[in-house]
């Protein structure tokens, strides 16, 4: 028990340095990810109004393949969403995960989708 509290405080950490020099404004939001064991989330926030402009989960989704491939279909599902409401660009904020394997899935499905960052 106490490795997962490790876990969880290390993560914490992380994501409050990461956050400190991330900011996201309407023209070009932060793209926030969560991920937890079976899901994985995606929203592009702006942080200037504390608005959700757009989000995207696999969670909403039919499961096809594995859960990288599904990461990659939320990256791009997430583009499509931004650039129907005119976001072109954005900042990336990982959340205090490693830019690795889901988490770099979601990153290339939203360049794939056109977002850039």
């Amino acid at each position: 028990m106490a490795s997962v509290l490790q876990k969880v405080k290390r993560r914490a950490k992380l994501r409050k340095a990461i956050r400190a020099k991330i900011f996201g404004t309407a023209q070009k939001p932060r793209l926030s990810v969560f991920r937890s064991n079976v899901f994985i989330y995606a929203q592009l926030i702006d942080d200037l109004n504390g608005l959700t402009l757009a989000s995207a989960s696999s969670a909403k989704m039919d499961k096809k393949g594995n859960k990288v491939d599904q990461s990659n279909e939320v990256g791009k599902m997430l583009a499509e969403k931004a650039i129907a409401a005119g976001i072109t660009s954005a900042v990336f904020d990982r959340g205090g995960y490693l830019f690795h394997g889901r988490v770099k899935s979601l990153a290339e499905g939203a360049r794939e989708g056109g977002l850039k960052f």
